[in-house]
């Protein structure tokens, strides 16, 4: 299935493991969790400390007590205790700080890692503007939900115990009762109005990650756009998704008034019934100016934090899917994968030998049919055949990015599927048909074949595939950059660098597939000479469309409809006048009529 945007859904059990998943990360810093808890207990200790230090400054300073000094003391303690509340608090950021970053760091590495692992079937089904926003909102919910539990959540209920003991202790049981009570209501209230907040919240994600995709595919297949004029249509198209995406964000938007306005009225309610109880007691004489102010402080500093309990509460939820949605990238199963304990490819010159291979993409689509050939260590085997006939899925097969249906590939007699995926592919080198190359300098994209590779063997690599003197005939030579996918170099330029790049390889395995077809004729013939002395010695396998290409081979196969129906040299397959014989007759009558027409167009 194609990875997209995560669905509107409820919150399940599943997402807790995204805790679960986290506390290594915990546990590596065990010390700098344990200063922060500590840092957050003081900091939590010293604000609770404010109103009861004052308290007393309160009822020094009133006259029915006749205290005539001002309490120095007292209010220089009410300051260090103000000072120490935001002190610990910073520090306990502090200290915390490299522990979400590791997290971060950790998890998103091993997300990567792991995608890399995956077959090629997933990155052929995958949406990867949907996918790059999952990773993205994931990793960040890693550090909103460590902050938020660890400095909210903890905090909140510390100072709520602390505000219920001072309660209890210096006041009756109505002062706790109506706080306990307003908590419970101002909780019960955040949640439900939160949960309904939630899948308008969860519409807005899936909103956002579609107008992402879109943009993307659409500036991807920008040359498609424009050579069909369909800049309108695709931003039409665009605009659609985020009229739905600002629908969703103006309700969210709303129902978070609703939620703001509700909490304020149960805090509201709730200060006012004990600020009434407190005013009545100090009319009684029951209570002091003193214990009004210790009242009141104590509801602020209790109901601010409250104050944050929704967002909290959503941020958690949210950063629980969040992170869900990106580690269910972790679960995905890994279609071809290592052995346990499996070897490396044995070494010394590579004989490659395809036995019986059958192979589905889908059950109901067959591609390949009882293939067995042979290429011995150090010749060179072309398969040539109509489009679709499975050829370039040979090459697929070889490098293991799919595992056979039926059969087995063999690399000097060894199973590949038995080897590690690793030095397999360490082995081989390809130049695909559809050249697609990073954006960064020339030079990087030849060095990706040896990233080690000196620059004297870069541009020796270069000399070989004919593309040096073009690199240095460029402004910046070898640092030009080549843009998004290669799009800045022509498709013959991108070929050739794609040679290059297999040939700094230096592998022990030869894959061109379709290598010189973006190549006009007079630069696939000086490019040609080359490739057949970078095969010499290598096995090689070209897969090609251009039967001119692979006369020379050892061996040609015909492949038909995912079947070898015709196997031999060159001279072979024309004297048996088959398949093979055919197409090199129509190719014959292709390359004399443009030749007739590049003659025409000289005159």
């Amino acid at each position: 299935m194609a990875h997209s945007a995560a669905p509107a859904r409820r919150l399940t059990g599943n997402e807790w493991r995204a805790l679960g998943a986290l506390v290594p990360y915990l546990l590596e810093y065990k010390w700098r969790v344990g200063a922060s808890l500590a840092c957050l207990v003081v900091a939590k200790l010293a604000n609770v400390g404010v109103p009861l230090v004052m308290k007393e400054v309160v009822d020094s300073l009133d006259a029915a007590a006749a205290m005539v000094a001002v309490p120095v003391a007292l209010l220089a303690i009410y300051g260090i205790l103000r000072f120490s509340t935001t002190l610990f608090a910073e520090l306990r950021d502090v200290v915390f700080v490299r522990v979400t970053q590791r997290a971060i760091r950790r998890v998103a590495l091993g997300v990567f890692r792991h995608l890399h692992s995956l077959s090629l079937r997933f990155h052929l089904d995958r949406q990867t503007g949907g996918m790059t926003r999952d990773i993205e909102r994931g990793t960040r919910g890693i550090s909103t939900l460590l902050s938020y539990l660890i400095f909210s959540i903890i905090p909140v209920i510390l100072e709520f115990a602390l505000v219920a003991a001072v309660l209890l202790a210096k006041f009756d049981w109505r002062f706790a009762a109506i706080t306990f009570g307003a908590v419970a209501a101002y909780i019960a209230f955040t949640v439900a109005v939160t949960n309904w907040r939630m899948e308008i919240r969860r519409r807005a994600n899936e909103l956002d990650s579609k107008a992402n995709t879109r943009a993307i595919d659409s500036l991807l297949n920008y040359e498609t756009v424009k050579y069909f004029g369909n800049e309108d249509f695709e931003a039409r198209r665009y605009d659609e998704n985020l009229r739905k995406y600002e629908d969703a964000a103006t309700q969210n938007e709303a129902s978070l008034g609703i939620l703001n306005i509700g909490q304020s009225l149960i805090i509201a309610a709730a200060v006012t019934a004990l600020m009434l109880l407190a005013a009545e007691g100090v009319a009684a004489k029951s209570f002091t100016l003193g214990d009004l102010v210790l009242v009141n402080g104590l509801l602020i500093q209790l109901y601010i934090p409250l104050n944050f309990l929704g967002m909290v509460y959503r941020e958690i939820k949210q950063s629980l899917i969040d992170m869900d949605r990106m580690f269910r990238l972790l679960s995905e199963n890994r279609e071809v994968e290592d052995r346990p304990g499996a070897p490396e490819l044995p070494p010394g010159p590579a004989a490659v030998e395809f036995r019986a291979v059958d192979f589905f993409y889908e059950k109901e689509r067959q591609i390949l049919r009882g293939v067995s050939f042979v290429i011995p260590a150090g010749h060179r085997v072309a398969v040539v055949g109509h489009s679709g006939s499975g050829k370039s899925t040979l090459a697929r097969l070889l490098y293991r990015f799919y595992d056979v249906s039926g059969g087995s590939i063999r690399i000097n007699h060894a199973d590949i599927r038995e080897v590690r995926q690793s030095s397999l592919r360490a082995a081989i080198a390809i130049v695909p048909q559809d050249t697609v190359l990073f954006n960064d300098t020339i030079l990087y994209n030849i060095r990706y074949g040896r990233p080690e590779a000196s620059d004297a063997e870069v541009i020796e690599a270069a000399r070989a595939a004919h593309i040096h003197e073009f690199i240095e005939s460029l402004p910046r030579k070898y640092e030009s950059m080549v843009g998004e996918r290669g799009l800045k170099l022509s498709g013959g330029e991108k070929q050739r660098v794609a040679i290059a790049r297999a040939l700094l390889k230096n592998p022990l395995i030869l894959i061109f597939d379709e290598a010189t077809s973006a190549l006009d004729s007079r630069a696939e013939k000086a490019i040609q000479a080359e490739l057949e002395r970078a095969s010499a010695g290598r096995t090689t396998l070209v897969i090609a469309h251009r039967l001119s290409t692979v006369m020379d081979a050892d061996q040609i196969l015909v492949l038909q409809q995912g079947r070898i129906i015709e196997r031999g040299t060159h001279r072979q397959l024309l004297d048996a006048q088959g398949e093979y014989a055919r197409m090199w007759a129509l190719q014959q009558q292709q390359a004399e009529a443009q030749a007739k027409l590049e003659q025409a167009e000289i005159l």
